[in-house]
């Protein structure tokens, strides 16, 4: 218990306005004591402390409580989910190494059956089974207005996948340049949790490096922790910002984001690809780069520019093309959003965060009296005809509402039967296989779930009109106000 103690104490040197939650030794009568009371005290008590001194609202505590619950839940089944998901895998990529079920059932009597290896280019993670496709549109190409996002989604997508998986598709499927895979750790997870890769994509006419960072892996328990830790941390002159999201991009522990780290530090995301960066663009004056990142890894992307404003790094913010997002949760309250649209405005960075259809995350966490966190800058929302629209706030904009629930449902069966129709519409590229039609069949009842894949995002940015992300950077509606 002293431990943790002094833990947090480090931890609020940093930051004079906080909200920690700590897990580690509060058990169910404490639950229950957050749940019915909310004094000062009790939240000592129970390891949940502030320096907010007011009462909390019941709505509040419901909210830290779910939280604290989830991640004892997640820290328990850490181990088994692993367990699980890594079978499952597996399973997927020896029945699509056999070619289909009716060819393993043959190999396995002949004796023959093909077990992939799983660190290899050939093994495909559960992302990479739901949606298959590797190659990029052939016909979106530089200077079309759509490049910089469909190639965004793609490294995000492939961002899930092994080392030897990503590095074949960037250099072989993409003739580009793979820079380097980075598995970075958390301070406070005392693990390695994430992970992300640079790629460079370069010709006679542009150099364009991509940073993409992985998003939240269906079995990680790790990288589901950082999501539900609705922990924050008021860094001065720029706002309250989620907890878990700063300790994956690597929040240190008693010192927050210092400028620079001790040269036997731990890998720390941020700081590793910061360095590899400025290591890039020094080869060449013209080179820019772009940071991108589907789910959690649209959150670590959004931070990491936050971070190097923080720092003031000029010059790599100069350098900064873009930031692309897709699915992306809340990161911060409304002060954290007003010094991004003033960062984004000064250093002219273009910032597209893509919403499909009623995509569960990009609505958590909930922007309303009982938490702050709020959305920024440009939204891009496209609907199930993947027709994309500019708007200050995706509709429903925390997704529970009764009113919505029949629309939702019906939305749901019409994203179902387009599975069957659109390849016969676009082309075979299109066609999705069982994995994502079973994931449509779940969507029928909780609409936000098959909405959230990478699939519908790739779609997006590849059926899309060309002028219809084609925003002019003198106009008013790059850089919306926050509501």
């Amino acid at each position: 218990m002293e431990e943790v103690a002094m833990a947090v104490e480090c931890d609020k040197s940093f930051s004079a306005s906080y909200m920690l939650l700590k897990c580690e030794e509060v058990g169910l009568f404490d639950l229950l004591y957050l749940l019915l009371y909310s004094s000062d005290s009790v939240k000592k008590k129970l390891l949940v402390e502030s320096s907010d001194k007011a009462e909390e609202s019941f709505g509040r505590r419901w909210i830290i409580f779910l939280s604290i619950v989830v991640q004892k839940v997640l820290q328990f089944v850490s181990i088994p989910l692993a367990g699980v998901g890594s079978a499952f895998e597996m399973g997927l990529n020896i029945l699509s190494s056999n070619g289909n079920l009716f060819n393993l059932i043959l190999n396995f009597i002949r004796g023959r059956v093909v077990i992939p290896v799983r660190k290899s280019a050939d093994f495909k993670s559960v992302i990479g089974n739901v949606d298959w496709r590797l190659g990029l549109d052939p016909e979106i190409k530089h200077g079309d207005p759509r490049y910089n996002a469909a190639l965004s989604i793609m490294a995000s997508k492939i961002s899930y996948e092994n080392q030897p998986l990503i590095q074949n598709t960037v250099t072989h499927h993409w003739k580009m340049e793979f820079v380097g895979f980075y598995d970075c750790w958390n301070d406070y997870q005392n693990k390695a949790t994430t992970k992300v890769f640079i790629m460079r994509d370069r010709d006679e006419d542009h150099d364009t490096i991509v940073v993409a960072f992985r998003g939240t892996e269906p079995f990680n328990a790790d990288a589901w922790i950082s999501d539900v830790d609705i922990s924050w941390y008021e860094i001065e002159g720029m706002g309250k910002i989620h907890g878990g999201f700063m300790k994956a991009l690597g929040l240190k522990k008693s010192k927050g984001f210092p400028r620079e780290l001790a040269e036997n530090s731990k890998p720390l995301a941020y700081y590793e690809i910061r360095k590899e960066l400025k290591k890039l663009l020094q080869q060449n004056d013209k080179a820019k780069f772009v940071v991108t990142g589907h789910s959690l890894g649209g959150a670590l992307a959004v931070l990491f520019s936050a971070v190097l404003s923080y720092h003031d790094e000029k010059w790599l913010l100069e350098r900064l093309e873009g930031v692309y997002t897709f699915g992306q949760p809340r990161v911060g309250d409304h002060t954290f959003g007003e010094f991004m649209e003033k960062e984004m405005v000064e250093h002219d960075i273009h910032y597209s965060r893509f919403v499909y259809g009623y995509d569960l995350v990009p609505r958590l966490p909930y922007d309303d009296d009982s938490l702050m966190f709020k959305h920024f800058g440009t939204c891009i929302y496209c609907n199930r005809n993947y027709q994309p629209k500019i708007v200050e706030e995706e509709p429903n904009k925390n997704y529970f509402s009764p009113q919505k629930v029949i629309p939702m449902m019906a939305n749901a069966v019409g994203e179902l039967v387009r599975s069957f129709t659109l390849p016969l519409r676009k082309g075979p590229v299109y066609k999705e296989g069982r994995l994502m039609r079973f994931m449509r069949v779940i969507g029928l009842v909780i609409p936000g779930i098959p909405a959230h894949l990478p699939q519908d995002y790739v779609n997006a940015t590849r059926l899309s009109p060309p002028d219809s992300l084609l925003l002019p950077k003198d106009s008013t509606t790059t850089h919306f106000k926050i509501q």
